[in-house]
């Protein structure tokens, strides 16, 4: 039997953590890859908007380069910084939101991987979210950006599941879409989670709430901003040496955008 948790998934950092992080090696070597291949400028310096707990900074910081990062939600920053803290680590995370912040200097490539894009709910949250991004990034720097997106030509997927185990710590999820408006550009899912200790077992529900986006819908937000140009696009494989081909089909995409002079 399991007993409810209160509250949402990011109200437990340490299970975000292990829900969204058990997958980081290959997209950690994928953005080593893209920073090398599609740069035109070193980069020693990454910021990740909705950061979450930082599950890829911290390792990032452990190859060198600088981090920093922001997220709304005060648990996961503080779950962040304290791990960089025990990792001797400077570097730190603030709480802000991701369509209204600006950086205190430009970095050279920023990062975000698992479809946080599309919690900005209006036109105008994404247009300023890629405008900050425009202004937080160095020209001919990068921002990898992944994004699921909504299929015109055949039928989207949804739900799908996944668990992850990190010691004595297992957790089981289920991401489950209950409605689909496509005029009104929304998706809502319902998220089950339920987590395994040796002594007990508990389960959190949460629903989240998305913009759509269908592949022409994503590239004509892309042509308002000038400053990004789109030098390579590939799926959640995050294999370098098997780019794809964005069209009616496609859901889940990285877009590998880098910023003009």
């Amino acid at each position: 039997m399991f007993e409810p948790l209160a509250g949402d998934l990011y109200d437990y950092p340490a299970y975000y953590d292990l829900v969204y992080g058990s997958d980081w090696k290959a997209e950690f070597e994928f953005l080593s890859g893209c920073f090398q291949s599609f740069a035109t400028i070193p980069v020693s310096h990454v910021f990740e908007p909705a950061c979450g707990t930082g599950r890829l900074l911290h390792r990032l910081a452990d190859q060198g380069l600088r981090i920093s990062g922001l997220d709304l939600n005060q648990h996961a920053v503080d779950y962040c910084n304290q791990r960089l803290a025990r990792k001797g680590f400077e570097d730190r995370v603030v709480q802000a939101d991701m369509s209204d912040f600006q950086l205190p200097v430009a970095v050279d490539a920023g990062f975000n991987m698992i479809n946080s894009f599309r919690h900005l709910l209006t036109h105008q949250q994404a247009l300023a979210h890629l405008q900050c991004m425009a202004k937080a990034i160095k020209p001919g720097g990068l921002y990898v950006l992944g994004i699921h997106l909504t299929p015109t030509t055949a039928d989207p997927t949804d739900s799908e599941s996944w668990s992850a185990q990190r010691g004595h710590l297992c957790i089981v999820t289920q991401l489950v879409c209950s409605e689909r408006d496509l005029q009104a550009r929304t998706e809502h899912f319902t998220m089950t989670y339920q987590v395994y200790t040796p002594t007990k077992q508990h389960q959190l529900q949460d629903s989240i709430l998305f913009r759509t986006y269908t592949a022409e819908q994503f590239r004509e937000l892309l042509e308002e901003i000038p400053q990004w140009e789109i030098v390579a696009t590939f799926d959640f494989q995050y294999d370098l040496q098997q780019p794809v081909v964005v069209d009616s089909n496609s859901e889940d995409v990285v877009y590998v955008l880098r910023r003009t002079t």
